[in-house]
């Protein structure tokens, strides 16, 4: 590709727009969720990791290039020293039209306030049960009275939405979908179910412990008058709304529902590797990019852009396979 002008917008082979970023700040966590990664889980060196220079760099070039949404992920992106940092670097860019943080919520006691006042404008909460010795056991380590303490900071600090995310496993947690809902309507957040993902390896048969979303959408719907809507946030989930509340109730289901057709994204892990799929290995190495073009955003530009020739059509995940099709964590790829 020429120096000339570059365009502003990514389109791949298929014609999909890409106009939203997830980017992983760290691959460490405060948590051990058993879906997520192991209990002896080595984290990256930290020389390995982008700085939080090199991440608003990232952000930066891909707004020019017609990105719309970031997702700031991890592991657990508030355990970054720092971190509001970058928030407030790139909190109110030209061209950004949201900027959304995933977390698990331990940080957000202290962190809320700050969080909101850089710039992000809705923000998503892992909770996977209200049983305090149950989510001790999911997440290895996680204090629930601390999550809930952080989801009372972020309705304070007036987060545009506030959405809880839970994944459901059978022989975990499968019997709490309604108890969480009920949860969401009394806080007046909106709540997301996700389908385990075949990533990593675990320590659990994903097969016996997969909870399909059709299910878990067949038990609420017995419970709730719940009403289709073709709502989005941008991402991958469906939504339907709880009537006479505010809440709005998502799926994410890449095993019942493909939702590639529709992908708009790409994810950056934490050490610059841009996938291009959550559910393929193809990616793009940007670390070396931004190190040996410190001042010269061009080459990174036309990686970016010339990366759309190669993001695939669909993930092909598989819950049958003796070995997952990917290898790496979802904390590795960014949650």
């Amino acid at each position: 590709m020429n120096h000339g002008a570059l365009p502003n917008v990514l389109v791949d082979r298929f014609g999909r727009k890409v106009d939203y970023i997830r980017l992983s700040i760290t691959d460490r966590c405060d948590f051990r969720c058993v879906y997520c990664m192991s209990e002896d889980v080595q984290f990256l060196p930290r020389d390995e990791v982008l700085s939080l220079e090199e991440c608003a760099r990232l952000v930066k070039a891909f707004v020019s290039l017609g990105v719309k949404k970031v997702r700031i992920t991890g592991g657990e992106p508030l355990v970054r020293k720092d971190a509001l940092w970058l928030f407030n670097e790139i909190g109110h860019l030209q061209g950004l039209n949201e900027l959304v943080v995933t977390t698990n919520g331990s940080q957000l006691e202290h962190q809320a306030q700050a969080l909101k006042k850089a710039g992000v404008r809705r923000i998503n909460i892992s909770l996977d049960s209200l049983d305090a010795a149950r989510f001790h056991q999911i997440t290895r380590v996680g204090d629930l009275d601390k999550v809930m303490r952080g989801i009372a900071a972020a309705k304070q600090a007036g987060f545009e939405r506030i959405k809880l995310n839970a994944l459901l496993m059978r022989g975990r947690n499968e019997d709490e979908a309604i108890p969480l809902v009920a949860f969401a309507v009394e806080q007046g957040l909106d709540i997301a179910f996700i389908e385990e993902m075949p990533l990593g390896v675990v320590s659990h048969d994903r097969e016996s412990s997969y909870v399909s979303n059709h299910g878990t959408l067949k038990l609420l719907r017995a419970r709730y008058d719940l009403i289709g809507s073709i709502e989005t946030t941008g991402g991958p989930a469906r939504y339907w709304r709880v009537p006479n509340t505010d809440t709005r109730v998502g799926f994410i289901s890449p095993h019942s529902h493909n939702f590639c057709e529709s992908c708009n994204r790409v994810r950056i892990s934490s050490k610059g590797e841009m996938y291009l799929c959550l559910g393929q290995e193809n990616k793009v190495d940007l670390a070396p990019l931004l190190r040996n073009f410190p001042n010269d955003n061009q080459p990174l530009k036309e990686a970016i852009i010339n990366s759309m020739q190669v993001k695939p059509k669909g993930h092909d995940f598989n819950l049958k396979r003796v070995e997952p099709a990917v290898i790496r964590f979802m904390s590795h790829t960014g949650g």
